[in-house]
């Protein structure tokens, strides 16, 4: 007989209200259900998140959505080649008077009721910027005006200008790092989707799409709490350890595993990355993905569901391949997975 053990009646309303998240947020965002559900494990693991996808495919949209169905405030900021880290913290204007005022910026205006802060192409501010924010992702707090802003709910997505290439910043391997996941977006490819998206006025004006979104599925404020609870109650067993270390290790060093890619020296293809942190944050979204479909185990499908998103953007290649890596790294991802048994 299994035992219940104490917080499982908890997280088992916390599963049911995660469904119901899930399926708001899809009822606004149509075809877009594996960038959902993998938001909602990054929601669920404490994570930050960069997407990647082309221009309109519903970023912000996704975004909007989950802000409204989580609640907690939701601020949002455009990157542009002169922002200063001080932009993110405070504004100064005059006054109708004349005299100069200084107001909170986007991140300090809701304070510690801040729960998602969304970067809208990260690559047109300046390195500067990035500092401050990488400071904001790891610690959750902020100096400024003489005392500190926490933010226990902070969750930061971001998205990346993939089409140009001038007075653009890419983000340093440190950078990247601190994303839980980068999560591709792409249009759907269903018909009736593409159809609704087109034809159905629903989707043509966003402000009363989002407005019609139940706000508050999720109590934000408790997430940090449930999330420590999935983490102590999904269990990987000795196979799975095996099974996660031996993909580490394939990743990082794929000539030693076997692995042959067509015109690519292998023995050279690696650079680095894919440190002790990343792979934790592997298995910590695979607990999420276990705890979501219903079990406080893991099994080789809740690692390889994550797989690609918690670990690809954390493997640097030699300069020579890095154009490539587009295609390189998914090839590598895959052939990791064929080469490495699972249990």
């Amino acid at each position: 007989m299994n035992e219940t053990r104490p917080g499982d009646a908890m997280l088992t309303d916390w599963r049911e209200a995660a469904a119901r998240f899930e399926a708001v947020v899809g009822g606004a965002v149509v075809g877009q259900a594996r960038a959902i559900r993998l938001v909602t494990i990054a929601i669920f693991a404490r994570g930050h998140v960069l997407l990647e996808g082309d221009v309109g495919v519903g970023k912000t949209t996704l975004l909007r959505a989950v802000a409204r169905a989580l609640g907690g405030a939701y601020e949002r900021v455009e990157g542009t080649v002169d922002m200063m880290p001080s932009d993110l913290v405070y504004h100064t204007y005059l006054a109708d008077d004349g005299r100069p005022r200084v107001e909170p910026g986007p991140v300090l205006r809701r304070a510690e009721d801040l729960s998602i802060f969304f970067f809208n192409e990260i690559n047109r501010a300046r390195p500067q910027v990035h500092a401050l924010l990488l400071r904001l992702m790891a610690e959750r707090s902020l100096t400024a005006f003489n005392r500190e802003y926490r933010f226990p709910n902070l969750q930061v997505f971001a998205d990346r200008n993939r089409v140009e290439r001038e007075e653009t910043f890419e983000l340093p391997a440190a950078a990247r790092d601190r994303f839980l996941m980068e999560i591709g977006m792409e249009a759907p490819r269903d018909a009736e989707a593409r159809r609704a998206l087109v034809f159905d006025p629903r989707f043509h004006d966003t402000d009363a799409l989002i407005e019609g979104i139940e706000a508050g599925v999720l109590d934000h404020a408790a997430i940090g709490g449930v999330a420590r609870a999935i983490q102590h109650g999904i269990s990987a067993s000795p196979a799975i350890e095996t099974y996660v270390v031996g993909l580490w290790e394939a990743l990082v060093r794929p000539a030693g595993a076997g692995i042959r890619l067509p015109g690519i020296d292998m023995e050279a293809l690696v650079q680095g990355g894919a440190s002790p942190r990343g792979v934790a944050f592997l298995v910590r979204a695979a607990k999420v993905r276990a705890w979501l479909e219903g079990r406080d185990w893991l099994v080789p499908e809740d690692i390889r569901a994550v797989f690609p998103e918690v670990m690809a953007h954390r493997v640097f290649l030699e300069p020579v391949y890095e154009m490539r890596r587009a295609t390189i790294v998914p090839e590598l991802c895959r052939a990791v997975f064929d080469t490495v048994p699972a249990p």
